[in-house]
């Protein structure tokens, strides 16, 4: 076996694990489910049948991903945040047939106790905040916050609040990576790294904390 998977958790036959990945204790992964190299599902995760899940997915503690939801690499799913697959669920009507998508792209993020409504797509690098409830689509390296969810800011490939560089209109920068980001017709890229490449090795290690790099944005907010 070319996993880990703890003896309290269950790995239905017919589902596929990649190389790498660890799941951990009391997890269920359901017959027909995918899950890429390098994944972590953390305590008590449900995986549903028909689940495609790419490599490097991280999945913290007790989240279950329903059938019809697709996620991409590298995406990070909070504690106990939730999904949906059916927008009007009765006890007695029975809607199996008609499961709803969700698709998270690669690199998105869920905080602890967001709610995703099925039928959305969660853009490439998009932030959903602890809380927050998503009921429509997301526009890639978007901040989401609030109910129903709103977007509040762009932010970087490393989750940060991205500020203008200088007097560059449409031009932001990371203050963690120092990469550079542009702003086009509502449509935020990275122009410095090929945003489906991995992130150097010099820029997947954190050396400060959020909060210390939050005067870093604010310094370029006001002197921008």
């Amino acid at each position: 076996m070319s996993y880990f998977k703890h003896d309290s958790a269950y790995v239905d036959d017919g589902a596929a694990i990649g190389a790498g990945t660890k799941i951990w204790h009391f997890c269920h992964v359901q017959a027909g489910a995918k899950i890429g190299e390098n994944c972590i599902l953390g305590q008590n995760v449900n995986i549903a049948g028909d689940v495609v899940i790419g490599n490097g997915v991280k999945i913290q503690n007790n989240v279950t991903v329903y059938t019809g939801a697709q996620i991409d690499d590298y995406c990070f799913l909070g504690p106990s945040c939730v999904f949906t697959n059916v927008t009007n669920p009765r006890s007695e009507i029975n809607r199996h047939s008609l499961y709803e998508k969700t698709h998270l792209k690669r690199g998105a993020t869920l905080g602890a106790n967001s709610t995703i409504v099925c039928g959305t797509t969660l853009g490439r690098y998009s932030l959903v905040a602890a809380g927050a409830v998503v009921t429509k689509d997301v526009p890639d390296y978007a901040l989401m916050m609030g109910v129903p969810a709103r977007q509040t800011a762009w932010v970087s490939r490393h989750g940060h609040i991205l500020a203008k560089v200088g007097a560059l209109d449409g031009i932001y920068t990371c203050p963690e990576s120092g990469l550079r980001y542009e702003l086009k017709a509502g449509t935020l890229r990275c122009f410095d790294l090929d945003e489906d490449a991995l992130l150097p090795e010099t820029m997947r290690q954190g050396v400060k904390t959020y909060d210390e790099l939050k005067g870093v944005q604010e310094f370029c907010k006001w002197h921008s």
